[in-house]
């Protein structure tokens, strides 16, 4: 999961409105979200490590990660960082903090987000530091929390137009997928600087990204109402940009 827009109690029948992306390689095994028959958890699959990206459970716990880009300090014999969502998944927060605070030099840096939707936070394993989020809107990508990195100000700013353009009590799904397919690459001089090539940075700069090598995979609109009910809509990719699969899920917390 490479970017993630969050609406905290902004809309005023959906208090919870996530817009997310996953960006990998596309030759990286995936099988689709789904409900794992082995649990509660709807998610997609990394068929290669086995962990996942990003999910929830029927009880409405969310969990979504995010790596550090720090090319320079990548260790590949550490553990698989999929491997968190799932933890985080099954554990109350309390727990998931202790373990994150004694166990996350185990993997290689990452942000991840989770909590029964209602009550999110996010875990930085590079500053050690965990923050709530808080009312308002938030971005998440490979750097911090809410770094002003050109793609992560681009879709904040267009999340917030789009809740304020939607009449009161309805809200434009197809709206929200579209500012996820924004492909506009950020100018040179705004490029952030995080160790990878220029060619890359600039590649990657966009908030949806096309190329034959590596790209958004997926797409996910999740969003909780005010009676707690949890809509999930799911798009995934090819390496053209094309969607291949679009499904819907939902959970209902009053059942």
């Amino acid at each position: 999961m490479c970017i993630l827009f969050f609406a905290i109690k902004q809309h005023p029948k959906y208090p919870v409105i996530i817009c997310a992306n996953r960006d990998e390689f596309h030759q990286r095994p995936t099988q689709a979200m789904h409900w794992w028959s082995d649990n509660d958890i709807l998610a997609g699959k990394d068929l290669q490590a086995g962990g996942t990206w990003l999910g929830l459970t029927t009880r409405g716990r969310f969990s979504a990660l995010t790596n550090f880009r720090q090319p320079h300090l990548l260790d590949k014999h550490k553990q698989s960082r999929g491997d968190l969502v799932l933890q985080a998944l099954d554990k109350q927060n309390s727990e998931m903090t202790e373990q994150l605070t004694n166990t996350s030099n185990q993997y290689n840096g990452f942000n991840l987000v989770y909590g029964q939707l209602n009550n999110l936070v996010c875990f930085d394993s590079v500053s050690q530091q965990q923050r709530a989020l808080s009312v308002g809107f938030h971005s998440l990508c490979n750097g911090a929390l809410d770094d002003i990195w050109p793609k992560m100000a681009l879709g904040q700013t267009q999340l917030a137009n789009a809740i304020n353009t939607f009449p009161e009590q309805s809200l434009d799904i197809d709206e929200l997928f579209n500012l996820m397919l924004n492909a506009q690459q950020a100018k040179t001089q705004h490029l952030p600087k995080t160790g990878v090539p220029l060619d890359w940075e600039q590649l990657l700069s966009s908030i949806f990204i096309i190329s034959p090598e590596y790209g958004t995979r997926t797409t996910n609109i999740i969003t909780q109402d005010n009676d707690g009910n949890i809509a999930i809509y799911d798009r995934s990719f090819d390496e053209q940009g094309k969607c291949i699969n679009e499904q819907q899920f939902s959970i209902n917390q009053c059942d």
